[in-house]
């Protein structure tokens, strides 16, 4: 059965009593109205029902299932990304001076000096006399950060020392003078003699030069960065 006519007192009665007899959804029909509904005299006498045909349309052709195509195999293990290559530690430590510099306004350059026991950046450019600071405070503080910034990204431990202007040959014979010289005082005096407070290296500068002296000897004593030398008699 593909087409029926169905009666009901609305339109859409008549439609739902169609689509009933042919068993399907409303997305199947097309509905063609023979007559519409009327109420007849004084809506009682000659009443007269809606009436409709509905056509059945034809069944849709199956859509075709996709089948999934497989997926090529790959008995490979996917490709590792490349791991960046390990950086330079002295590169990015006078990369480090560099920024520093330009946000202290200095213009600087640095040069990488090898060596057996430790590795010189040395540098220069105008005004370094802000990067050294007082007694090499400055320079010895940016040293210590710099040594922090180049083991950051080394794979074995690196020791940097930084100079500026030949400042540690200059601040080492200054200081060696000055053990020379108090040395003289302690013989003299009888009385020990405490220097300020330095940083290790220049502590080590003092004993080392002091070391072999025959008539006085020196120790440190206090704690960071208050740690100072002792020169006193034998």
């Amino acid at each position: 059965m593909s087409k029926v006519v169905a009666s009901g007192k609305t339109v859409e009665d008549a439609v739902n009593q169609g689509l009933a007899q042919l068993g399907v959804s409303r997305d199947r029909v097309t509905v063609q109205i023979v007559s519409q509904p009327s109420k007849g005299f004084l809506g009682l006498i000659g009443v007269k029902e809606a009436k409709v045909e509905l056509t059945l349309l034809p069944e849709p052709a199956p859509e075709p299932v996709e089948t999934a195509k497989p997926l090529p195999l790959d008995l490979h293990e996917p490709e590792a990304s490349i791991e960046e290559e390990e950086k330079d530690p002295y590169e990015t430590a006078a990369e480090f001076i560099i920024d520093v510099g330009k946000s202290m306004g200095l213009d600087v350059s640095v040069e990488i000096q090898h060596a057996r026991d430790a590795t010189t950046l040395h540098i220069f450019g105008p005004d370094l006399g802000l990067i050294i600071g007082r007694r090499g405070q400055t320079l010895d503080a940016l040293q210590y950060l710099a040594n922090i910034v180049a083991n950051r990204v080394s794979s074995s431990y690196v020791r940097l020392v930084l100079d500026a202007e030949n400042f540690r040959e200059r601040r080492k014979k200054t200081l060696e003078d000055l053990a020379d010289r108090l040395a003289g005082r302690v013989i003299r005096t009888h009385k020990e003699v405490v220097l300020e407070p330095m940083s290790p290296q220049e502590r080590k500068v003092i004993h080392s030069k002091l070391q072999d002296h025959p008539q006085v000897k020196t120790y440190s004593k206090g704690e960071e960065p208050n740690r100072r030398v002792v020169i006193t008699i034998k």
